[in-house]
């Protein structure tokens, strides 16, 4: 294993893990829709408890992203971590609301109410999938900052990067196309939550409501995914010279990876058609209940390839929209080769992780969730 096949390697992998967050997100598209899609206090608790027994996986997976860079690409980490905090920390706010809202809800002596908790609940669905959706946005149009590494020698701020904006992250929202990823994710999540629920509950009232908010929300998910797509794959992208390492702009350079690595572009093609079609099945076809499956590996494998292609390819993965050359790539940011190499071993762990995730899973959902698996069940949100 040479340094390079290292560097990609591990970009895959975080590539797979973003995409398998990016499905777990149902669990907040469900959280968005407590005080809509439930009309009773009854309703509210079937809603509460099914997700309650999945947020676990989407938090774990988050910190896991987050690691996986910190530990194969710390420049990356350091750069956007510690320069767009903002946007970041506000990430990470709705995540620990969630967190708490879950433990808390339900303890006696409870002063702010189940409600309180709720709307905390709804406020991690809301802002927590549109932020992240937004800040991965900034993959494909640039943030604004420098990076120079001879700032190591500055006694009085040795700092390698260095944000431009004193909005730190925040002015991402200012550029329309993070916008358009951020409310792709935000109905992508209400949709999988929609056909999570067709999937997992028994209440025959929210099973026939959810189809109809599975409409309501595929179609603004539809329409926002394809025109973030088709915007990036029509936009110039920032690639990089295999021979100079100089960073330039390409026209149509994501749209260009697709088709220089076919394999890629054929996973994303299938990807996206598992999507609409377990939404489609689902839609036309009463009695269908499994449209989540089809739907949840066609997340992973579009999201996947879609962060795979701002990195394969002599592409800048985290470019400066500030300075081109200050752009992160997948040479110039990652970690040692030793690091990568001990990494790797570990790595050889990740199926056995996974398998057990699977086992998990399936233990919980042996049956179809009803309101009275609470009086059978020793943890109740």
């Amino acid at each position: 294993m040479d340094y390079s096949f290292l560097q990609h390697y591990w970009w895959f992998l975080i590539c797979l893990i973003g995409g398998l967050f990016a499905f777990l997100l149902f669990v907040q598209g469900g959280q968005s829709m407590l005080f809509s899609l439930a009309k009773d206090e009854k309703e509210r608790m079937i809603l509460v408890n099914a997700l309650g027994r999945k947020w676990e996986y989407t938090f774990t997976t988050l910190v896991t992203f987050g690691g996986a860079l910190f530990a194969s690409f710390p420049l990356f980490y350091s750069t956007s971590f510690g320069g767009a905090y903002w946007v970041w920390m506000a990430i990470l706010f709705c995540f620990v609301l969630q967190a708490v809202s879950y433990e808390f809800q339900s303890k006696p002596g409870n002063l702010f109410g189940r409600n309180t908790y709720r709307w905390f609940l709804f406020t991690n669905g809301l802002l927590g999938t549109f932020l992240v959706g937004a800040a991965l946005a900034t993959f494909f149009t640039g943030s604004d900052f420098t990076v120079n590494k001879e700032n190591m020698t500055d006694v009085i701020n040795p700092v390698i990067s260095r944000w431009g904006s004193e909005w730190h992250g925040l002015e991402a929202l200012a550029n329309p196309r993070n916008w358009l990823l951020g409310l792709t994710v935000f109905f992508l999540a209400r949709t999988q939550a929609c056909l999570f629920f067709i999937n997992r509950l028994q209440d025959e009232k929210l099973v026939d409501r959810s189809r109809k908010f599975l409409l309501y929300n595929c179609v603004p998910f539809v329409i926002f995914f394809l025109a973030f797509v088709i915007w990036a794959f029509i936009a110039d992208g920032f690639a990089v010279n295999p021979d100079t390492k100089e960073v330039f702009m390409e026209p149509h350079k994501y749209l260009n990876n697709l088709v220089e690595m076919p394999v890629v572009g054929i996973v994303f093609v299938v990807g996206v058609l598992l999507v609409l079609f377990g939404i489609g099945k689902t839609l036309l076809t009463k009695g269908y209940n499994s449209g989540i499956w089809f739907t949840g590996v066609g997340t992973v494998l579009t999201v996947c390839t879609l962060l795979l292609i701002t990195g394969f390819n002599n592409t800048a993965y985290y470019p400066s929209a500030t300075d081109l050359q200050s752009s992160l790539t997948l040479e110039n940011s990652s970690s040692s080769e030793f690091t990568l190499t001990v990494m790797s071993v570990v790595s050889i762990l990740v199926p056995f992780v996974l398998a057990y995730i699977i086992y998990a899973w399936n233990s919980l959902e042996k049956k179809r969730f009803d309101v009275k698996d609470f009086k059978d069940d020793g943890h109740v949100y």
